[in-house]
């Protein structure tokens, strides 16, 4: 169930990106041409590490080990210090009030 939300979730982020006519890609900030607030940006601005979340947070409750939740709470830490602040950091360079008033308005994670 949990690795099913977690494919919907990132599907869903990654057809908004291409339908806005963007970059999905995390390592190419510059390229990106504007904010996606639809779709499931609606309700978090990091769908698809939401996704990647929830996807190894799914992996080990399959298998069955208390200590491989470290996995998924490594991987969120990591995550948020080192992609998404730098991430949130240029989108707000980029697009300036825009990309202001979409933080305020949603939430970073979920």
């Amino acid at each position: 169930m949990i690795s099913l939300f977690a494919l919907l979730v990132a599907g869903s982020a990654m057809l908004a990106f291409r339908r806005a006519k963007t970059t999905v890609s995390p390592v190419q900030i510059d390229a990106a041409s504007r904010v996606v607030s639809n779709g499931v940006y609606r309700h978090t601005r990091n769908p698809m590490y939401v996704g990647l979340t929830a996807l190894l947070t799914s992996w080990a409750v399959w298998l069955s080990a208390p200590w491989t939740l470290l996995g998924p709470a490594v991987f969120f830490l990591f995550t948020q210090r080192f992609q998404i602040i730098p991430e949130e950091r240029a989108m707000q360079s980029r697009f300036g009030r825009g990309y202001s008033e979409y933080k305020r308005k949603v939430r970073r994670w979920i």
